[in-house]
Formats: C-alpha cells, sequence, structure tokens
C-alpha cells in the first residue's frame, strides 16, 4: 500500500471509504464525489490498484486531488488479469475485452476488508461508498460494528429505474406514465454481453447489505424517477440521495491559456457556440470504415469541430495505444476549421469552454451529467451499457440534444451524411437554436442546485449530517 498520506489523523465522526469499478468512467464519478465530501472536512479514503489510482488521478479535471490532504489514495496491488486490445470487429459494441479485468477485481476482497478493519479503529462511524459493481469486494463491512455501506450507481435514476422494471419485473408506485417506459427502442437487448450480466447479478446481489443508494444525478435533471426510485427505497427503509453533479461546475472560463492542452487554446480563438465537441468516451471502438465515414461527414459538415480520436481503453491504460487511421491528408484539409486530438482530452473545461456549442457522445452517463451541467447539447449516438437508455432521456424526455442513430439500427453503420445532418441540425438551424437554449437553460439550474440551498446543496449536507450522526 503506497501514498497513504495524513494516516496518523485523530478519529472524527465519520471516515468514508470510496470503492470504485477501476474503469474510467467510474472511477472519474467517485473521485469528484470524493472532493464533494472532503470539502466538509471528512476523511475520505479512495481505494483502488496502483495503477487505476494513478489513472485516476491523471485523468480528473476541474481539481487537483494531491492538493486536498483530506483525501488518502490507498494504492492496492494489481491483480492479475489478461489484458485483451479492443476489437472493433466485434458483433457488438460493448467492450467485452475489459470483462478480465471486471471478474480479476474480486480478488480485492480480502485486502479491502483488511484495509476496513484498520480504518474502522480511527473513527466513529466508517462509511463505505462501493460501486454497485463492487458488491463482493465489500461484503465483508458487515462484521465490522461501526460500519455501513451505501451503494454509489454510476447510471442515470431513468436506466435504474427501467433495469427494475424490465430486468427485475419489480412494479412500480404511482407510475403516471407506463407508456414511456415501454417504448421498443428503450429495450436493454444487446447492451451488455451474457457474460457481463452474470457478473452484474452477482454484484448487485450485495445491495441487500446497503443503508440506502447514491445517484450521480439531481432533481433538477430527474425529479420524477428519483422520486419513483426513492419510494422504492423507503418501502425497504432504506434512503436515497441525489448528490449530482459531482464534477465541479464552475470552471474557469479564462481566454488567457499560457499553459493547458492545446485543443483549449484553439477554442480560445472560436466565436461563442461554434465548435461541435466529437468524443465517444473510453469503451468504444469503432472500425476503419466508421472512422472514415465520420470524419467525411464531419468535414461535410462545415461546421468547427473538435474530434477525440482514440481507441477504447484497455484494461491498463499505461499499456500503449493503437494509434487511429484516418484518410491521407485529411488534417491538413480541414485545417483552421477542425482539430483532432488522439490523446487523452481534458472534457470537462472543453465543455466548459464558451466556444463549445454542441457535444456528439456517446452517451455515457458521466458524459451526459458534465454536458448537462455545462449547459452543452448533445448529438446522442449510444453503442453500449447504459447509453441508448441516457439517450432517451436527453432526446425524448430533457430535450436537449437530438439522436443520430436510434438504437433499433444499432447493426448499421453510421454514414457520412448521417454526421453531416446532426452536426448540422445542431449547430446551424433554428432547432438546433432551441435545443441550445433548452440546454443553457437546464445547465443554469443544475449549476444553480449545487450553490447554498440548492437541491443538490441540500441533499450533499443531508448526506453529511447522516453519515456524521
Amino acid at each position: 500500500m503506497a501514498n497513504d498520506r495524513n494516516s496518523n489523523l485523530p478519529p472524527s465522526p465519520a471516515a468514508v471509504v470510496m470503492v470504485p469499478l477501476p474503469l474510467q468512467g467510474h472511477l472519474n464519478q467517485l473521485l469528484h464525489l470524493s472532493r464533494l465530501i472532503s470539502n466538509h472536512n471528512i476523511p475520505v479514503h479512495f481505494v483502488s490498484t496502483t495503477t487505476h489510482c494513478r489513472q485516476a488521478k491523471l485523468r480528473v479535471q476541474g481539481w487537483d486531488p494531491l492538493a486536498v490532504t483530506t483525501i488518502q489514495f490507498h494504492e492496492l496491488q494489481n491483480p492479475s488479469f489478461v489484458c485483451p486490445t479492443p476489437n472493433p470487429n466485434s458483433t457488438t459494441k460493448f467492450p467485452s475485452h475489459l470483462q478480465p479485468l471486471c471478474e480479476a477485481t474480486t480478488q480485492l476482497r480480502h485486502p479491502v476488508a483488511s484495509l476496513l478493519r484498520k480504518l474502522a479503529t480511527t473513527t466513529r462511524r466508517l462509511v463505505i461508498i462501493h460501486d454497485s459493481l463492487m458488491g463482493s469486494v465489500i461484503q465483508d463491512f458487515v462484521s465490522i460494528p461501526n460500519s455501513e455501506s451505501y451503494t454509489f450507481h454510476s447510471v442515470s435514476a431513468f436506466t435504474m429505474l427501467l433495469y427494475s422494471l424490465r430486468t427485475v419485473c419489480k412494479p412500480f408506485h404511482n407510475l403516471t406514465d407506463p407508456e414511456a417506459l415501454t417504448n421498443d427502442h428503450l429495450s436493454f437487448e444487446d447492451c451488455f454481453t451474457a457474460e457481463f450480466k452474470k457478473f452484474t447479478a452477482t454484484q448487485h446481489d450485495f445491495t441487500k447489505l446497503n443503508s440506502g443508494r447514491i445517484y450521480n444525478s439531481c432533481r433538477i435533471i430527474e425529479q420524477p424517477m428519483l422520486d419513483l426510485l426513492e419510494k422504492e427505497e423507503k418501502n425497504r427503509n432504506k434512503m436515497l440521495w441525489a448528490l449530482g453533479p459531482f464534477n465541479p461546475v464552475d470552471i474557469k472560463r479564462t481566454t488567457k491559456r499560457d499553459k493547458g492542452h492545446k485543443c483549449l487554446k484553439w477554442l480560445d480563438m472560436q466565436e461563442p457556440n461554434t465548435v461541435i465537441f466529437v468524443s465517444f468516451g473510453t469503451t468504444t471502438s469503432f472500425t476503419k470504415e466508421q472512422i472514415t465515414e465520420i470524419a467525411v461527414g464531419l468535414k461535410k459538415s462545415e461546421q468547427k469541430f473538435i474530434w477525440v480520436l482514440r481507441d477504447a481503453d484497455k484494461g491498463d491504460v499505461f499499456n500503449d495505444h493503437i494509434t487511429l487511421e484516418l484518410p491521407k491528408g485529411y488534417e491538413d484539409k480541414i485545417k483552421g476549421r477542425g482539430l483532432v486530438v488522439r490523446k487523452w482530452a481534458p472534457q470537462l473545461e472543453i465543455l466548459a469552454h464558451p466556444a463549445t456549442g454542441g457535444f456528439m457522445s456517446h452517451c455515457g452517463w458521466n458524459s451526459c451529467v458534465e454536458s448537462i451541467s455545462m449547459g452543452v447539447p448533445i448529438v446522442a449516438w449510444p453503442m453500449h451499457s447504459d447509453q441508448p437508455t441516457n439517450s432517451v432521456l436527453v432526446t425524448n424526455i430533457l430535450k436537449v440534444g437530438i439522436t443520430i442513430k436510434d438504437w433499433k439500427w444499432r447493426d448499421e453503420i453510421v454514414v457520412a451524411g448521417d454526421v453531416e445532418k446532426a452536426a448540422r441540425m445542431l449547430m446551424a438551424t433554428k432547432e438546433g437554436a432551441e435545443i441550445r437554449r433548452r440546454a443553457v437553460e437546464m445547465g443554469g439550474g443544475v449549476r444553480k442546485s449545487v450553490r447554498e440551498d440548492g437541491v443538490s446543496w441540500l441533499q450533499l449536507h443531508s448526506f453529511v449530517a447522516h453519515i456524521t450522526r
């Protein structure tokens, strides 16, 4: 175990242990939540492998986790696992190459249990906040008298509501609009592999041990869904907190950057709301044919863009990555109007920049929350997992985005004309301007919610009061 800073802290009313699934969208959310809780002078212990602690710290944006003395990183030994490369030609877009990593995380049970027992002696109450897919890893907390656990769901409340209705088949009380939840394109078909479904079911079984659930959402975004889920939790004598957005919302929008990523300096030279940000997350792999169609579509749209073109993460992101090919001479042809970023990009800062007027996204929940909180409308292109349901939430319910491809056409390639049409519609039409207006309005409401006496501010204070009771 390394980097165990401040281990001699005096006993506190409560200490929080964060146990994320070691995939980027999960690590990032719980590291952001660590900041929110640590701001209340509560010690937070972030627990993962050495590799994934490093990954989380290097990629987080908007604040410096190493400068926060109340956050300690506990770096456990990396369990051994096969680390396949992403397969863009797979019959499903689900990142099955990450399955070995997910399975390997179960080996962390005993070192985590040992750490929990040690930390329990330093605090009156030990609070474990664990990813819903790390249930088996933290299960031994039940043998520690002064501990309790809370399950963090890395997905939207809307997705969890649908999951409960479709998969668990548990009825919800006062469901006022059942048709909205029975549309054909809201199925989970082809979203996961059978292997991952089995892993998920095993991990979710441990939620029966928890005292409640936590979501990276807020009632500005998902009031009806959160109300329904909260009622079901209360029926089980448990609690629910919507503590989002976890990410900082006060990213400084400066026009003078002596340091920083080249794409931010490029954005500084653009007019407000003129650039569409194109990025498909850390688990998406595209074929060479699909990359070409995107490239041609963005060029033909005649819109300014930043395109993050990189392969899906491996189980160890510090291994070498394949450089994806573009049509010959493409970057010269789009010079001045488009910028291709081939390495890690500062997504949160890009979305916060005034020049950014749209986001072509896979609709991972982390990306959705960041985009919504910054008031940026979305071109939804879901790939797998919870992304199709998030896409429906963003476009059909919140109406802060448009869809480039409905989930029912998931097996078909998205041609250049589709990319061109979507980019133009969002960035250069009255319809797009109206969608942007709604996104800006919702973003303002979300940012207001985290300020003093806002709904998210009150939720966080309620949670802190509860765990320090």
